[in-house]
């Protein structure tokens, strides 16, 4: 082969290499995981220490909160599948039992850790629009 023959596909393989190299570990802890109750409760030992966006409802009288402090541990069911959680911090205003939430953090044991501002509750259904009224035109 050429000298410039080699030298390109030596600065392609490098440049090739970098790229991938970059990508992975970009990748590698950036990477969140959305998924549904039911999908890592299958199978906790996977999901542990991922980091998740967890869906589901808020289980009905589940909420709890150490007196004086912004403690909470509460329960996240979808389709059966119950997980526990444990959150420090404010709580959105439409968070409450029976709600549609959105978990972000990770498992440790049989609990999930909620990061700071890592609650997310759905609008309640008040929102939706309204169906159409008849006129008597």
């Amino acid at each position: 082969m050429k000298a410039k023959t080699i030298r390109v596909l030596a600065t392609a393989i490098v440049l090739v290499g970098a790229l991938g190299a970059l990508m992975y570990t970009s990748l590698r802890e950036g990477t969140e995981y959305y998924k549904h109750v039911e999908e890592v409760m299958v199978d906790p030992a996977a999901w542990h220490g991922k980091k998740l966006q967890l869906h589901g409802f808020v289980v009905d009288k589940s909420i709890g909160r150490k007196p004086d402090s912004l403690e909470y541990a509460f329960q996240v069911e979808s389709k059966g599948h119950v997980v526990n959680a444990r959150y420090t911090g404010i709580v959105p205003d439409t968070f409450k039992d029976g709600s549609e939430v959105v978990v972000k953090g990770h498992l440790v044991g049989d609990r999930f850790m909620v990061e700071p501002n890592g609650v997310m509750a759905k609008c309640p259904s008040k929102y939706e629009a309204a169906p159409p009224r008849r006129t008597g035109i």
